[in-house]
């Protein structure tokens, strides 16, 4: 038996499927994992994604203890509510884990992966020597995912007319604190919708509020094949330590400026620059019926070979997509090897659906 959220009885009641995910009992689906993948897309669903860990930075040095440990910089949080995504760096450029990071009125707030838990505690732990930084893991905390075109106006209807109106005025990648909630417009579907932290006492009864509202509760099947079609990496499989930001997609999210901010993992980027990146992270379309899985070795003519890192149906798309890491010249076409065949597949920019729409 796995770890489980407070809301694993309820799950059960609500007739979900689960399955292991980093040592948690998680729903993959409650029925149809494309139902709930279209349910997103053009309406609104729930997820729980309690596993997930949330941790709050305060001291007097948590900003340069920060700006020292994150790739990107939080000197760009200009606000109590503002929001960026970063890499979180071993001394190498490998990826320990990929978080968000919130300014709040008394620090800040990561959230970081489930199966990363222990290992990310270890090494902020590790890395606060000298600083006047202090971090508490809550596992007291609750996350549910609202994701879709139409969550946030559903979830307002809900809510007080304090919270209704502080969701009504969130920009994206922005998180404010309500009483004891904390509200954030962000996500991992590629359409717009709320992550609402919350104590663990009242994840249940809100979950039930949201699915009496019609609002689908849905499963890691539909957030897996989600954020695939959104290009967003999965820790573990698109990144992980033995692989850099700059060979995964990331290259957005690192902060090279001040070029005196000497953030962990820094040195170890600048000399694989030096050397030359080697590999990129691309998306690609498999035009013809069979399904693109991860491990599967792709082949470009005259170039060399990679792997895919995710991959699977597309029910937006109704194709194969798959995120896959490929040498540096790689063009627009490859081949995949599908049981002892090679397939001709399109290689793409590694983002296939963004708010409803297609855009490969």
């Amino acid at each position: 038996m796995g770890q489980r959220t407070l809301l694993y009885d309820l799950h059960l009641a609500l007739g979900a499927k689960t399955v292991d995910f980093g040592g948690w009992d998680m729903p993959l689906h409650y029925g149809s994992q494309v139902e709930e993948h279209h349910q997103v897309r053009s309406d609104c669903g729930v997820f729980d994604v309690s596993h997930m860990t949330v941790i709050d930075i305060t001291g007097d040095d948590a900003t340069p203890w920060l700006q020292r440990l994150l790739a990107n910089d939080v000197a760009r949080l200009d606000g109590t509510g503002k929001a960026l995504y970063s890499p979180l760096l071993n001394e190498d450029g490998g990826v320990i884990d990929d978080l968000i990071v919130y300014r709040t009125q008394s620090g800040y707030r990561l959230v970081t992966n489930a199966a990363t838990r222990a290992k990310v505690a270890d090494w902020l732990q590790r890395q606060s020597a000298g600083f006047s930084v202090s971090f508490d893991v809550r596992p007291d905390l609750a996350i549910l995912a609202i994701q879709g075109p139409h969550a946030r106006e559903k979830v307002a209807a809900l809510l007080s007319p304090a919270r209704a109106a502080l969701i009504r005025e969130l920009r994206p990648f922005e998180g404010i604190a309500e009483g004891d909630w904390f509200i954030a417009r962000t996500g991992y579907t590629g359409e717009d919708g709320l992550e609402i932290i919350l104590p663990g006492d009242q994840a249940v009864a809100f979950f039930n509020d949201l699915v009496g509202a019609g609002i689908a509760p849905s499963g890691l099947g539909a957030r897996d094949t989600l954020r695939l079609e959104a290009g967003m990496n999965l820790y573990g499989q698109d990144i992980d330590e033995s692989h850099t930001p700059l060979t995964s997609n990331l290259g957005w999210c690192i902060a090279w400026e001040p070029a005196e901010r000497n953030f962990v993992g820094r040195t170890g980027l600048l000399a694989e620059i030096e050397r030359g990146v080697q590999e990129k992270l691309v998306g690609l379309v498999l035009e013809e019926r069979g399904v693109l899985r991860a491990h599967q070795v792709v082949r470009v003519a005259g170039i060399g070979e990679g792997e895919i890192t995710s991959g699977s149906f597309s029910p937006t798309l109704s194709k194969s997509i798959a995120l896959a890491r490929v040498p540096m010249a790689t063009g627009d076409r490859a081949e995949v090897e599908i049981r002892g065949k090679w397939y001709p597949v399109r290689v793409v920019k590694p983002t296939f659906v963004r708010h409803g729409k297609i855009l490969i």
